[in-house]
Parts: C-alpha cells; structure tokens; sequence
C-alpha cells in the first residue's frame, strides 16, 4: 500500500478531519523516517500510525517538529520492542482503570449504600469523577499519541467482519488503540458525570409509601411500613399481587401512581414522604392521621396538592445536553445513538430494533396472551405486561418466600457469608465456589440494588442489595441472585482472560444474559426442587413474555433519544409531551392488539430510562443473549455443569458479540431461539394448562 493510501484509510477509518496541510507533509516525514529506521515492511503499520495520531494532534500538542520527533520516538518496529510495549500498557492500564474505579466507588458508596441518612455532600462526592481528566492526561502527556503510532484503530464494520479471524493479540491490540478514539475534554466528562449522579440521586431516593394510597372510601389497600422505590419496587409489588385473591385493587392502584409518575401529574408532597395520604385517581392529597404516620414522621398541618413539575424529564435532558457536549470529539459516532450501538453494543442499531421488533411481533405473543387471560378469568389491563405466573415462584405465596428469605439473611453480611452455599447450589464445584466468594463483597443498597465489577485483579466486585430492617425479603433476594450473576461475570473475565485489554463481555447485554441465567434459578439456591419438564415450560413461555414487555420499553428509550437529538433546544414540558406520545404510539402498535387498551403511556416508567443513558436496549437483547445460553445448557452432556460452562463463556473476554456467541453457543446473536423455545412450550402444553390456577 502507498504512503498516500496508508494515510487515507487510517484517515477513514477514525472518520477524523484531515491535519492542517503542515501536519499532513509531518506524516508523511514521519513515515519515510520510520521506514528508513526500521525497514519497508514497517511503512504501513507507520503510515497508519501517523495519520492516526494526527488525526487527534491539537496546536496545545506541539508544532509539526514536535509532532515528527515523536513519531520517531515512540513507533516500535514489530517484534520484542512491540511486544513490551504493549505489555507496558497492559499492566498500567489495569492499574489505571482499576483504582480509578476504586476510587469513584468509594466517593459514591455514601450516595448508593444503606449507610445512614443522606448528606448534602454525598450528590457532590458521586458527582465527582476521577477518571474524568484521564483521557486528556494520556493526550496531553504523549502516552495516547504512543498508542495511536503503534496500534490499529479499527471500524465496527473491521470487527465484525474480520474480527473472526483475529488472534486474542489482535483483539488486545483493537481494544487498546479504541480507548482513544475520541478525545472528550475533562470538562466535558465532569458534566456526564454529574448529570448521572444527580440522575441516581433522584432515582434513588423516590419512593411511593403505598399505605397512603386511598381510594374514594378512605380504604387502604397497603399495609403501613410498606416503601416502594419507583419503578422497580413497584413493579415487583404489582407482581407480587397475581398471587392474592384479592390483589387485583392493588394493582390497579400502583398502575395508577405509575401513570402519575410517567406524566408528572404525581403531587409532589408524596414522593418519599409517609406523611401525606393521596387518592391517585382523584390526584386528592390531605394531612395523614398521626396513627397511620411511619417512620417516626411528625403529622402535617396541611399539604400542597402541586404536581411535581417535571423533575424526571429535567433529569433526562440534562443527560442530553452533558451526553451532547461530546458529540463534537467523536467523529467516527457523532451522537450518543451512534456510540452506544457501534462503539459500545458493537450491534448496528437497524440489527437490535429488527430483533426487538421480532419479538414484539412473534405470533406466540398473543397466545401466551390468551393463556394469561384464561388464567386470570379476566380481560387483560396493561399492566399484565408484567404478568409473573409462569415462573415457578407462583406456586409459592410471596409471604411464604419472604418469610424464608428474611430468615436466612437478615443482614447483608449474612448473604455475603452464604455466597459459597449459594453458588454451589448454582453448580459451582465448592473450591470455585470459595474462589468467587472471596472476590465478591456485598454491600447494602439504598436503591433496588446493582452489581459494580472490579477492574484491577485483587480488587472485589460489589454487589449492592437491598436488606430491610426485619431482613431480605424475596423481591430483594431474588435481585441478589440477579446480581450476583453480573459479579460472577465480572469475576471470571477479569480474572480469567488471558489479557487484561480484554476483560469483560462484549456488551452490557451479555452480562445482563448472565444474570437472567442466574436469576431464574433462584428458587433452587433456595433449597426448592428445581423446574420439572411443565415447568421448564413455563419459563420458556415466561421469557419471551418477558422480552416482550422490555422490548417496547427500549423502543421508547431510543425514541426518546432520537426525539432530543431532533429538538436539542426542548424544554422539560416539551420532552414529557414527547415522551408520552412515544409511548402511546409504540403501545398502540405492539401492545394494544395484545391488551386491548389504546394510548397507554406505562413503557416510560422505567427508571433506567432517566438514570442510565440508552440502557434499556441491554435488557432485552440480554434477554435473547439469556435464552441462547439457556438453549445451549439444555443440551450438554450429563455431568456438565452451569458453573464450568459460565465460567468457560466469560473468559471469553471482549471481542465482538457474534465471535463471543458462537465459540460460547455456537450461533450468532439471534431472537430465533427465545421465540422458538416459547413455540415449543405452547405446542406441548395441555389443554387444560390454560385453566392453571394463578
């Protein structure tokens, strides 16, 4: 390949403006110097290498002499020099991202763990990011420059289509040279940062005291002491629900705090306050009785019925604006869409919306309706989106479980100290099983609960559960179990790959997929007898039902983005009337054939939607991901293990999702066999499994 031509495809590869004239005539300078220094056959890996570094050379950098003294310096012919080199970066990147990890998981420990109440410093110190000035550090101290000259930046359309063939230094080298392929300013970096953990914060901390729902009788249909963190608490409640016989009011109830949440129509005196009881039908608020009153709250004297005043969607266009901020230094993914899909998923997002809408439009969706219907003995409502009755918990009542969930951890540190017992009972041989447990620290969660990996080997993974004060109920177990699937993955593909550059999974989904195979077998690290044939048939048919539900919500989340994009000036009334109309327009299209009922806005109240930027998408593609894993489990040999196997796909490390499925499955990412696994099911079920008892 000639000089000229080297130059072009590095250019056209990062998608970066060309140097000024001065800096181009510097490249081709350096190469001809570094192939006089190091011989022909280096001139393309230096042609590349120097238009990739100019590509992102700024006058603060140096002149064009500064920049060709570089170049000379710092490009390493291939062989023992290449060799250190990269292990140079290796070790000093692992120390980097993992303590720098550390660090923000401390600064933001105050904010996301059950440790006391709430500071005022604490949003401040989560706000902090410590590794917000790394990416200018590394430019401005050459270290990124030194990167760029030695290795290859490559296109999504390079990895997927040649990634197959790579060897594990290849993909190292790939995902090496890729840390710096945009170059965002610290500045920029610390308002991301923030806007999320003010997003965390104000997710975090909203909660719906549930006894103080009323209805038009002054009835209460919640018991005191029972708070519900928007949405996932009131998500679970609302499934909890299926299995009283009198649960249906309930329901309908949450349903409705939901609508007023989703429309900021909710009052703003209820959000986390148990002193104030609110009709949500008739939007009514009044002072609570004393004797009603939890949490040691003094009574009121009188409450203001003002509607909270679209806090939420504030909150998601400040995530706009500070993701926005960076769009000008990504040149080869200009918007947030684009570097969640092609840098981040590495799945083009035409390629996730066509297996969302797979699923969305599978025909087994609405005989599974019927079937849930048959089973109800009612007409369906929206929220039988969530519908939980094909999982083998129904069969046990919810007080059942949390009676014994509470028992057995009634502290967080009672969980951690089971974590071996648990992973046995998930198939772990008893010395991996202690291996694990030792890298896994558990903490206690303000919000739901989540998973934080290590990045440093000899640092633990966190997982952050939720603990009441009378202990673990089954809601925040069966989260934990969740979330120790994303622990375990992260355990293994830090400890486990051979090159530390290649830690973790291709994509945020994979490790979602993970987490779902853990978390459907929680009943069996409960002691409870593992899922027969009719129940392994239920799940199949729970899990595309499932999917189902997700889908829509990440069609909404990327609606919602592309909306902001195309009115980046949008106020926050704006985006909630747009936001709403999303909703309602996916609802009517996939939903309502299903349902039945036209222009409901429920897929927007996912709290992920505010908090975490463009994740929703994870979900369900982790879904898929979860039932190809499941496919292949079911089909091993007798003695094969759900512990060797995860352990064997997550030292896979990060290479691109379709290589990662196939050498763990055998196929590319696909939604074929979720749907598939669910047509079975359907078509083996007995009649009169339609008349199930909920």
């Amino acid at each position: 390949m000639s000089l000229a031509a080297a130059t072009l495809v590095a250019l056209a590869m990062t998608a970066a403006p060309k140097p000024p004239p001065a800096l181009a005539r510097a490249v081709e300078r350096c190469t001809a110097a570094l192939v006089a220094k190091h011989g022909e056959p280096e001139r393309d890996r230096a042609a590349r290498g120097a238009a990739q570094a100019a590509a992102f050379w700024r006058p603060s950098d140096g002149d064009a002499k500064a920049f060709e003294a570089l170049c000379v310096e710092q490009f390493r012919a291939r062989g023992s020099d290449l060799d250190q080199t990269f292990k140079r970066f290796e070790a000093s990147f692992e120390a980097l991202d993992g303590n720098g990890l550390e660090i923000a998981r401390t600064l933001s420990s105050f904010a996301q763990l059950d440790v006391g109440p709430m500071q005022p410093v604490d949003g401040l110190l989560a706000a902090y990011d410590p590794s917000a000035h790394v990416v200018d550090d590394l430019f401005d101290g050459k270290i990124a420059f030194a990167a760029l000259l030695n290795f290859p930046l490559t296109t999504l359309d390079e990895r997927l289509r040649q990634g197959e063939g790579w060897s594990r230094r290849q993909w190292a080298e790939a995902r090496l040279a890729n840390r710096f392929a945009r170059r965002v300013p610290a500045a920029v970096n610390r308002e991301i940062a923030k806007a999320g953990a003010d997003a965390d914060l104000y997710i975090a901390d909203y909660n719906v005291y549930v006894h103080h729902l009323v209805d038009d009788r002054g009835a209460r249909p919640f018991p005191k002491g029972k708070r519900l963190l928007s949405h996932w608490n009131l998500r679970d409640e609302l499934k909890a629900q299926y299995a009283d016989p009198q649960g249906l009011a309930r329901q309908r109830a949450i349903a409705k705090v939901m609508e007023r949440i989703v429309t900021q129509t909710i009052p703003a005196a209820v959000v986390n306050d148990p002193t104030v009881d609110w009709n949500p039908w008739t939007n009514a608020v009044r002072p609570a009785p004393a004797e009603e009153i939890e949490d040691g709250a003094k009574p009121r004297a009188k409450v203001d019925g003002a509607r909270e005043a679209d806090q939420r969607y504030a909150r998601i266009l400040a995530n706009f604006r500070a993701q926005r901020a960076a769009d000008p230094y990504s040149p080869s993914a200009p918007t947030l869409i684009a570097r969640k899909f092609e840098l981040e998923r590495e799945l083009p997002e035409a390629r996730v919306v066509a297996m969302l809408e797979e699923v969305l439009g599978a025909p087994e969706i609405k005989r599974i309706a019927a079937l849930i219907e048959a089973r109800l003995g009612r007409k369906l409502e929206p929220f039988d989106i969530w519908y939980p009755g094909f999982k083998p918990r129904s069969r046990q009542s919810e007080a059942e479980l949390d009676a014994m969930t509470r028992q057995r951890y009634p502290t967080p540190a009672a969980f951690a100290k089971d974590l071996p017992n648990v992973l046995q009972r998930l198939g772990f041989a008893p010395e991996k099983a202690a291996w694990l447990a030792e890298r896994i620290a558990v903490d206690p969660a303000r919000g739901s609960g989540h998973a934080m990996g290590a990045a440093r080997r000899g640092d633990q993974a966190h997982l952050r559960t939720r603990v009441g004060p009378d202990g673990m109920d089954y809601k925040g177990f069966n989260i934990a179990v969740h979330e120790l699937g994303h622990n375990v993955e992260q355990t293994f593909s830090l400890y486990g790959v051979d090159s530390t550059l290649l830690q973790g999974v291709p994509n945020t989904a994979f490790t979602e997929a993970i987490a779902f195979v853990f978390q459907a077998r929680d009943l069996e690290v409960l002691g409870l007898p593992g899922p027969g044939a009719e129940e392994q048939r239920l799940r199949a048919v729970s899990d595309l039902w499932d999917a189902y539900e997700i889908a829509g919500v990440a069609l909404v989340d990327l609606g919602i983005w592309k909306w902001m994009y195309a009115h980046p000036q949008a106020t926050p009334p704006q985006l909630r009337e747009a936001t709403l109309g999303i909703a309602r327009d996916v609802w009517n299209r996939w939903y309502a054939p299903v349902l039945g009922a036209r222009d409901v806005p429920l897929l927007a109240i996912y709290s992920h939607i505010v908090s975490n930027v463009l994740y929703i998408p994870d979900y369900p593609v982790g879904r898929l991901i979860s039932a190809q894993i499941e496919d292949h489990l079911a089909s091993l040999p007798k003695g094969a293990t759900l512990g060797s196997e995860v352990e064997r796909m997550t030292t896979v490390g990060a290479v691109s999702p379709d290589l990662w499925m196939k050498k763990a499955t055998g196929s590319p990412v696909s939604a074929t066999p979720l749907v598939r696994a669910a047509a079975r099911a359907l078509d083996a079920m007995p009649a009169q499994g339609a008349t199930g008892s909920r």
